[in-house]
Parts: C-alpha cells; sequence; structure tokens
C-alpha cells in the first residue's frame, strides 16, 4: 500500500542528522512521494537541494508564506518568480495564504502577497498550497474573485468547523489537506470529515517537522507518521485503509497531475 504526504518540511534543519534514514523509514512505511514546500526566499534553494538528492521521490513547491511576509514583500516575490522559468521543477505554488494567528502588522501586505501569488498560479496553470489561519474570510474573498480562473489546490491544514469545510469545498478544484491533528484527542476533525467532506475532496500530509501524530504526537514529525493518518481516516469514514490510500492518490493526481512512479 502505498500513499502520498502532500506538505512536509524535510528541507529544514530538523532533518540535516538524518535526512537519509528519514526518508529510508517515509520508504519503508509506505510513502511514495513527499512534497516540500518553501516558505522564503533562502528555502527555496534549500527545497531544490533536498529535492535533486531524491529524484522522482520529492517534489518543490515555491512560494512565499504568509508568516514571513515583510515590508519587502514586492521585491523578494520579485526574486522568486525568477525561478518560474521554463522547465522549472515546481509542482506548485505553496506555501502561500494568510496567517494572522500571532500578529496583524503586515495584514495588508500577507494580502497583497497571497493575491500576487495567486495570480502565479492562474499564469503558470500551478496548484496553490494554501496555509491559513485566522484568516479564512479574507482568503475566501480573495479567492471568489479568481473562482473560474483557478486551477485548483490544497487548503493546507484543516482544522475547521463544517461550515467552514462547506465554505471551502465550493472551490470545486480544490482539496483539503488533513494532518496530525485529526488523530489529537480533542480534535472535532473525526465528526466534521465524514459529515461534510467526502473522501474525494482529502489528500494525506504531515507538516513535519511540526504536529506529529497520536502516538507519536510531542516527538518531531516526519513524513513516515503520515500511515497515522491514514489509518484514523479509514477509522472516521468506515473504509479499509488501501480506499483512503487509492481515493487520496487520486487526488494528488487529480490536482498536481500525474507522477512519476
Amino acid at each position: 500500500m502505498n500513499f502520498i504526504d502532500t506538505h512536509t518540511h524535510l528541507d529544514g534543519e530538523e532533518f540535516n542528522a538524518d535526512r537519509n534514514e528519514t526518508m529510508q523509514r517515509a520508504r519503508e512505511a509506505g510513502v511514495s512521494h513527499v512534497f516540500i514546500p518553501a516558505i522564503d526566499l533562502k528555502s527555496v534553494e534549500t527545497v531544490l537541494d533536498t529535492c535533486r538528492k531524491y529524484p522522482g521521490y520529492a517534489y518543490p513547491m515555491l512560494g512565499l508564506h504568509p508568516e514571513e511576509v515583510r515590508a519587502d514583500w514586492s521585491d523578494v516575490l520579485d526574486q522568486m518568480h525568477e525561478y518560474l522559468k521554463p522547465g522549472h521543477p515546481f509542482i506548485a505554488i505553496g506555501e502561500v495564504g494568510l496567517d494572522y494567528y500571532w500578529s496583524r502588522e503586515f495584514e495588508h501586505e500577507q494580502l497583497m502577497a497571497f493575491e500576487r501569488q495567486v495570480e502565479w498560479s492562474i499564469a503558470t496553470r500551478l496548484p496553490l498550497m494554501i496555509h491559513c489561519r485566522k484568516g479564512q474570510n479574507e482568503m475566501v474573498q480573495m479567492l471568489r474573485k479568481y473562482k473560474d480562473e483557478l486551477p485548483g489546490g490544497v487548503f493546507h491544514c484543516f482544522t475547521g468547523n463544517e461550515h467552514e469545510a462547506e465554505e471551502l469545498l465550493q472551490f470545486s478544484n480544490f482539496v483539503l489537506g488533513i494532518g496530525g491533528v485529526l488523530t489529537f484527542k480533542k480534535s472535532h476533525l473525526p465528526e466534521v470529515l465524514p459529515a461534510t467532506v467526502p473522501l474525494s475532496r482529502i489528500v494525506l500530509e504531515t507538516d513535519s517537522p511540526y504536529m506529529a501524530p497520536v502516538p507519536m504526537r510531542g516527538k518531531r514529525n516526519e513524513s513516515a507518521y503520515v500511515r497515522f493518518v491514514l489509518e484514523k481516516l479509514a477509522k472516521c469514514y468506515g473504509v479499509d485503509e488501501q480506499t483512503v490510500a487509492d481515493t487520496t492518490n487520486d487526488n494528488v493526481k487529480r490536482v498536481f497531475g500525474t507522477l512519476n512512479t
């Protein structure tokens, strides 16, 4: 049984000491591909370097994370855009979006940076990998302007309620990224997802090294642990694990295109 981790920061320094071993554990667990988002200008190179070392297995995404948006956001994006030359290796624009959890200091800048990267997605036909925390109203309002033009994407790390899920599912080419939060004791996702979200609108992710699922909670997360998310989804939807793997793999291919297998 094979499945895909659609969001992991395996280029991060947290994996410098054992990246090869981490990748091997992922393969042994059944992970057939990993998708790695850039979060700022510096990380574009670490993401590309990591993906070059694991060809056909690790795939890069290009984006400026909302928490990394500062006053110089426009210059940073100009430099990032230089990477989108013909023949580039990126499979998505991400990790992009809005995050007002800690601060709204750069609220306007985040909105402008997000919109420019949405325009990149439309121009390149690359899907979006969207991070949104405490900004769903603003995000949805933004995306509605481009609803008929968007190529699709992932609403990464969905943890919302039924209303929020329904609001996101109106974007027909998008899926919800589900990770370790699904397994947490106080999570409402085991009830929300089967009631609102078809399995055909879900992809698996870890967001490693963050948010490790139960029974690994509190440890450094890694791609191999996406299997625990898959197992929990199977129980929530009352289907076997192979069905979750096959369906989420099909969803990935629909959003991101055909991958090397």
